[in-house]
């Protein structure tokens, strides 16, 4: 397998988002592990920060004519970091100060943290307005892609865990890129981190943080998947079946507790109640689907399954997803999506233990985040499907616990990817937040 630290000398423009079957097969036949790798650094070259090689020299920042370059202040490196166990790593994109600024007066690092099937590259737009951040506060930031996503380790995911015994498959799949984050965090010797987290990555960040709460300084939520309960689960004594659900996880109990069977009882006498007002051929579709969401089925799986028309898939959603961008970045965007795409399947298989049918939480983070102490900002886009209610409803229970440094934004002129739709107000709440970790400009 191609690795990151190889130096590729010339990145050609990516090519033409396929359009017919004859070009999805040539994208195809031409995709390869050397071409995944030469998909991100496509995207980050354009950083003027951004070296190539592990070896570079690096310009003297003292020098009069680099006091105002970027490029003299911080530099931006891709790697693979290798974790303990053979054969696992993860693809990281650093970006740090020349010139160290002691401990003392330095930030902690901030971590940014994907999505769901996602990857670093997504935040492509972020990274140089992150890079003039760790310029001008002599922070680090890295860019992770978690274990078994990304251009990380695609080791083989395995949850032990009975179907019906919620808390551990919760548990067992969390624990996957859990500990890969805190073995990462033990090995570089970092006492606390920022994790800015999208989506999926804003979960696993609450569930890190709960885990390891002296290890986080703060939380930046952009968009964070399983908030909010499951909004069909109407009847009040669901929803208490449900925190006590939560409740016995978070004690060490097992399923069995009489909370959980009563839940349980309720769930059931509501799906039943809902069948009597659905059609019969939407009824089949949903049982088919929620038996292949049970089954551990994964969206990306068909890309993959469809071998040379897999990159006409893709196609699909990045000209609807990525229309917004230049046609150059959109090319690259989706040149990178798919190269993600098609490697073996591993961390996705996590969506069915982690979130329900209907993409709410097993254990919604609604009825854990009372328990974090940590200072917590939620971000939404203004037309985000995430539902910002969640978010709300997470602030006034934080706070009413005594985490009195929380708050819920919502960012204009944008939608789940908040970061890749509005760029500019994203990047200007994440140094704003940001700033809120340097010694010298606490509050």
């Amino acid at each position: 397998m191609a690795t990151a630290s190889e130096v590729i000398a010339v990145i050609s423009p990516a090519r033409a988002i396929p359009s017919n079957w004859k070009e999805s097969v040539s994208y195809w036949w031409s995709a390869g592990d050397k071409e995944s790798l030469i998909s991100q650094e496509r995207l980050l070259r354009r950083l003027p920060f951004f070296s190539s090689s592990p070896n570079a020299t690096q310009p003297d920042p003292n020098s009069e004519a680099n006091m105002d370059d970027l490029q003299a202040k911080v530099v931006g490196k891709m790697s693979q970091y290798q974790l303990d166990t053979p054969k696992r790593f993860l693809n990281q994109f650093a970006i740090t100060p020349i010139t160290p600024v002691e401990s003392s007066g330095a930030p902690p690092p901030t971590v940014v943290l994907h999505g769901y099937g996602a990857g670093l590259g997504f935040f492509f737009l972020n990274f140089q307005s992150l890079g003039e951040w760790a310029a001008k506060r002599g922070g680090s930031v890295y860019a992770l892609d978690w274990l078994g996503m990304g251009l990380s380790a695609r080791v083989p995911f395995k949850v032990h865990a009975k179907r019906e015994n919620t808390e551990q498959r919760v548990k067992e799949a969390e624990d996957f890129f859990l500990d890969a984050l805190e073995e990462w965090r033990v090995r570089n010797g970092f006492e606390t981190m920022n994790l800015i987290g999208h989506s999926l990555g804003g979960y696993l960040s609450v569930a890190y943080a709960l885990r390891h709460p002296t290890r986080v300084s703060r939380l930046i939520l952009v968009s964070p998947a399983g908030v909010p309960r499951d909004p069909n689960a109407t009847d009040a004594a669901i929803q208490q079946a449900a925190a006590a659900d939560v409740a016995a996880a978070d004690s060490g109990a097992t399923s069995s507790t009489s909370h959980a069977a009563a839940g349980k009882k309720l769930r059931h006498n509501s799906k039943n109640q809902d069948k009597e007002d659905v059609p019969p051929k939407r009824r089949i579709l949903t049982a088919t689907w929620r038996g292949l969401w049970e089954a551990g089925w994964s969206p990306f799986q068909v890309a993959r399954s469809l071998g040379p028309l897999g990159p006409m898939l893709v196609a699909r959603y990045s000209n609807w997803r990525l229309k917004a961008l230049p046609d150059e970045d959109a090319r690259s965007m989706n040149d990178y999506i798919y190269h993600i795409t098609r490697a073996k399947g591993s961390g996705e298989y996590c969506i069915s233990h982690i979130l329900a049918p209907g993409a709410h939480a097993r254990l919604p983070l609604v009825d854990r985040v009372d328990k974090l102490t940590v200072p917590t900002t939620f971000v939404y886009g203004d037309g985000d499907w995430m539902d910002s209610k969640g978010g709300a409803e997470s602030v006034q229970k934080m706070r009413a616990a005594g985490n009195k440094d929380v708050r819920n934004v919502i960012i204009p002129y944008a939608g789940h990817h908040v970061y890749l739709d509005n760029p500019d107000a994203t990047n200007k709440l994440l140094q704003k937040e940001l700033d809120k970790t340097v010694p010298g400009l606490r509050a």
